[in-house]
């Protein structure tokens, strides 16, 4: 019989690693891609945002669309209790509710090495709902139309 599973004690898979990374990546990329082909403000991530945001605002009412995300306090031991326990509750309403993602910093720029933080995928999902309702992505579109424009 097996013992029960402790992450603290848990090996590190190279392999698994890997494929971890290359994911995240594709789903930076496909988000990004999307954001040049539509306003933010125009776009819905999931089939519940609405709920997500109204949700994320009550419990995180201090949260600054516009300001960079202090990925120390996010990562803390009580930011990492209150992220999880209001992540938790969406395990059975969206799929890889906690599969780990890219998000960025700081809504201003786009991914980069000093701009970019590990998330949870509901971490992504609470922020950039926020930052698309508030019109805080639309420059990305509106960018890659002018470049599209002058090309």
């Amino acid at each position: 019989m097996s013992k029960p599973f402790n992450p603290e004690e848990a090996e590190n898979f190279e392999d698994m690693e890997k494929q971890f990374a290359v994911k995240a990546v594709e789903h930076l990329m496909t988000y990004w891609s999307i954001l040049e082909k539509v306003p933010g403000s125009q776009l819905r991530l999931t089939k519940i945002d609405d709920e997500i945001y109204e949700h994320f605002k009550s419990e995180f009412p201090e949260f600054d669309p516009a300001a960079t995300i202090d990925e120390d306090a996010m990562k803390s031991k009580e930011g990492k209790e209150k992220w999880r326990n209001w992540i938790n509750q969406y395990e059975k309403k969206i799929n890889d509710f906690n599969f780990g993602t890219m998000l960025r910093a700081n809504p201003k720029t786009e991914y980069e090495e000093h701009n970019t933080i590990f998330a949870m995928r509901m971490q992504f999902y609470a922020v950039e709902i926020a930052r698309n309702r508030a019109g805080l992505n639309d420059w990305v579109y509106e960018q890659a139309q002018k470049k599209s424009a002058s090309s």
